[in-house]
């Protein structure tokens, strides 16, 4: 694996405390659902830190456990008897080792891994878990493999050395030397100055001139992280779903989603979706519009071999541009999510919440817990993700 993940000792809970609930999973015959949120602080992963969510990403775990179980009729496990819907607290595990166990206590018998995952985290080496790891199943990707897809310099070089896949330009930032390296080059502005492991928009910023792309990298070589600095892409975005194999979907191979539009930038970039709400700035493209421009279709079919080469095993987006503001430009991938946004609505006060998975949802004819039911569908025993194996074409 490039690189190892620096993390801090988890305690140690017998997987006697787990035996009881072993004996359960193995007779359920429905699934008893926990949603876990990220409680874990991110590991610095060869120097760089992706930035925590606040939150933790328990207000759409809280949207996800209160719809499974009030809309789904899927038996939730929460951490309280009685959870209050305003409360999201009240609807999600942590992602400590603790967290889990104590779910599996409850007697949850899948995970919905609504949280950053990397190579360390408890849920790839916990013994704890150990004894359960065949039968626990969970919505998520590998979390050895997400640790080394987080990494968008990683992807984007991979892409490129693979061919067959359209990106923009770009250059790799790992200090303040390489960028005054980089600042000599003759650089065709505007560009875009991003973390490696960024999350959202956070960090990502349009620069027009050298002195305003020296100030910003400089920002951000500040915060542990590395920057990504490619060619702006100015024409229409859009972002993919790519669902993976799954007989509930009735795919037994990867496939595209509806493509979703954004606008309404602020400063050439998507704001975040906790800033501006998605239904202001992004909808689902209809079937005659897919149908009039055939590059809809080429960077759906790219998006799909993306999955395919990283053996994705939960639903990741992909966020594409075209290069020109014209609709006779091509699209270029320019950031691959291993970890979909899934808010949506059903709690109450929470009516307008949506993700952009979610609206490509709708154009399938699926809601939000349609939706749910599917990617639950599609969850994996936790053995299989623990033993995943890089893909082939990957040096260690």
């Amino acid at each position: 694996m490039t690189g190892l993940t620096q993390h801090s000792a988890q305690p140690q809970i017998s997987a006697r405390q787990v035996a009881a609930a072993s004996r359960h999973m193995s007779t359920a015959s429905t699934p008893r659902v926990a949603v876990l949120y990220q409680e874990l602080e991110p590991p610095l992963i060869n120097g760089v830190r992706k930035p925590k969510k606040p939150g933790g990403y328990r207000d759409s775990g809280a949207d996800i456990a209160y719809v499974l179980k009030h809309q789904c009729a899927i038996d939730v496990i929460t951490p309280v008897s009685a959870p209050d819907p305003e409360r999201d607290a009240d609807w999600c595990f942590g992602d400590s080792e603790r967290g889990m166990i104590d779910a599996i206590e409850k007697g949850a018998t899948h995970f919905w891994a609504n949280t950053i995952l990397f190579a360390n985290h408890p849920l790839q080496t916990s013994p704890s878990l150990t004894s359960v790891a065949k039968t626990l199943k969970v919505v998520g990707q590998p979390p050895k493999l997400v640790e080394l897809y987080d990494d968008k310099s990683f992807v984007n070089n991979l892409l490129r050395v693979r061919g067959g896949f359209t990106l923009p330009s770009a250059h790799d930032v790992q200090d303040e030397q390489a960028l005054a390296d980089l600042l000599q080059v003759d650089l065709k502005y505007p560009v875009v100055a991003k973390p490696v492991r960024g999350r959202g928009s956070s960090g990502v910023k349009v620069c027009r001139s050298p002195e305003e792309l020296n100030e910003h990298c400089r920002g951000l070589l500040k915060e542990e992280t590395s920057v990504i600095i490619e060619d702006y892409l100015a024409g229409q975005e859009a972002t993919v779903t790519v669902m993976p194999p799954s007989p509930d979907t009735g795919h037994d191979n990867y496939w595209a989603m509806p493509v979703v539009e954004r606008f309404n930038h602020a400063e050439g970039v998507a704001p975040y979706n906790g800033i501006v709400a998605v239904l202001e700035n992004s909808r689902c493209l209809s079937e005659s519009e897919h149908e009039s421009d055939p590059h809809y279709s080429q960077i759906q079919r790219q998006c799909v071999e993306v999955a395919r080469l990283l053996q994705c095993t939960a639903p990741m987006r992909i966020d594409v541009r075209r290069f020109e503001d014209s609709e006779s430009s091509p699209f270029a991938l320019f950031d691959v999510n291993m970890k979909p946004n899934m808010t949506g609505p059903g709690r109450p006060g929470r009516e307008q919440q949506a993700s952009l998975t979610a609206l490509a949802a709708t154009g399938l004819g699926w809601d939000y817990p349609t939706l749910l039911l599917k990617m639950l569908g599609s969850s994996t025993p936790l053995h299989d993700l623990r033993n995943d194996k890089l893909p082939p074409f990957i040096r260690e």
